[in-house]
């Protein structure tokens, strides 16, 4: 008969496994945006909750952050090559696929009138980091520059998601409720900009 201790693994297996593992999914996210970095992280805010290991909770904000501002390093990066490159790049045209003309003229004016912290921002917006990003490059944002004002959106951006984790945990005892919960949440928040914009839509086009 196998003890409790063999059927569930210790917190710290858990750790060791959970911990690379959500910094690789939102680093990954983050290059390639169709990964949900913000239900990752309200997720493993969950889990973290309702553990009883001290630093749980520091250690996503801190995981969490660090993958998303080195995946935003890196991307930004690779447009920046991009754009010095006479054919571009294939990182490049995935960023412009991802800014509609629209939104990219938005992006442009919020970055001409209050510059790098239009991307804490852009962070916490859904939909709305690629487009400034793009702006970025187009106004020949050195990557020093940018990284300083990616700093306070990253942490923005964890803290915001983590909160969001430790209020669907606080509300469930059981972990995968307070999870589901989570996610459900964050599905929401992100859904919302978008119905905005479609409500808003027809009136425009009525006045028009």
């Amino acid at each position: 008969m196998l003890s409790a201790a063999t059927q569930v693994p210790p917190e710290s297996t858990q750790q060791a496994v959970g911990y690379p593992t959500l910094f690789l999914l939102v680093a990954v996210g983050a290059l390639v945006p169709v990964i949900p970095t913000g239900a990752l992280v309200s997720s493993a805010a969950v889990v973290a909750f309702h553990q009883s290991a001290p630093y749980s909770l520091l250690l996503v904000f801190v995981t969490a952050s660090l993958a998303a501002f080195l995946g935003d390093i890196a991307l930004y990066w690779l447009g920046q090559r991009g754009m010095r490159s006479k054919n571009g790049s294939r990182w490049l045209a995935a960023i412009r696929s991802r800014a509609p003309e629209e939104r990219l003229a938005q992006a442009q004016d919020k970055l001409a009138d209050h510059g790098v912290m239009v991307l804490v921002l852009s962070r916490l917006v859904p939909a709305g980091r690629i487009p400034v990003m793009l702006a970025c490059l187009m106004a020949k944002m050195p990557l020093r520059r940018f990284a300083r004002g990616d700093v306070p959106a990253c942490l923005a951006w964890a803290v915001t998601y983590q909160v969001i984790g430790i209020l669907g945990g606080s509300l469930f005892r059981e972990p995968w409720e307070g999870v589901v919960a989570a996610v459900a949440l964050t599905l929401l928040v992100s859904a919302v900009p978008s119905v905005w914009r479609r409500v808003r839509r027809p009136s425009g086009s009525q006045h028009a």
